[in-house]
């Protein structure tokens, strides 16, 4: 089946399956980004992008959730 036409099935359902489907869509989307995360992590490739957050920790360069909340 190509593209154009599962596009074309999923603009033919009735709304509450379309509804459906998107939910399914999204999870299956986020599902993938956190396998991806998850494989970074463990190759280490955000080791870098952690030890620097960690550093900018200790350092003090951070603002905590609060702040950011009532600035924004």
């Amino acid at each position: 089946m190509q593209v154009q036409e599962i596009e074309d099935a999923i603009r033919n359902l009735p709304t509450p399956e379309k509804r459906s489907l998107a939910l399914k869509v999204n999870d299956l989307y986020w599902d993938a980004w956190d396998e991806q995360i998850e494989d970074d992590f463990a190759s280490g490739k955000l080791d870098a992008l952690i030890a620097k957050a960690e550093q900018e920790i200790q350092q003090g360069n951070v603002k905590t959730l609060d702040e950011v909340l009532r600035d924004s």
